[in-house]
C-alpha cells in the first residue's frame, strides 16, 4: 500500500443516517437543528436522512464524528460509519432500475 498521505485507504467518509420522530413541534425543531448542524459541519445530502463527509484521514473523521456525537438529539436513531474512500468508490446507485453516476470525486488541494 502506497505511504501517500493522500491515498484511497486513507482518506475517509463520514455516512451519517438517521430517523428522528417530527410528531410534535418539539421534535420538528429538534430534527431541523440537528439536520442543520450537521451541514454547517460539512456533512451534504446524499439521500433523504443521509448524509456525508469527505475527511483527509481517519483522525480527522474521528474529530466529526465526535462532533456528531456531542449534538445528538434527545430522541430518534443516529447511525454513524466511516468508511475508506476506496470502499465508498464501490457504492452502486440506482434510479430504479437504471444505474446512476456515483458521487462525484472531492478534489483535494494540497499547499505543501
Amino acid at each position: 500500500m502506497e505511504n501517500s498521505r493522500f491515498n484511497a485507504y486513507r482518506i475517509m467518509w463520514i455516512l451519517v443516517f438517521y430517523d428522528l420522530p417530527t410528531i410534535t413541534e418539539r421534535d420538528r425543531k429538534a430534527h431541523t437543528k440537528f439536520r442543520k448542524q450537521i451541514v454547517d459541519g460539512g456533512f451534504q445530502m446524499f439521500q433523504w436522512s443521509i448524509y456525508v463527509r469527505h475527511c483527509s484521514s481517519k483522525e480527522n473523521s474521528d474529530v466529526h464524528t465526535q462532533r456528531i456525537k456531542n449534538i445528538l438529539p434527545d430522541k430518534g436513531h443516529v447511525g454513524i460509519i466511516a468508511i475508506t474512500d476506496k470502499q465508498f468508490e464501490q457504492i452502486e446507485i440506482y434510479h430504479g432500475k437504471k444505474r446512476a453516476a456515483p458521487p462525484q470525486q472531492v478534489q483535494q488541494l494540497e499547499l505543501f
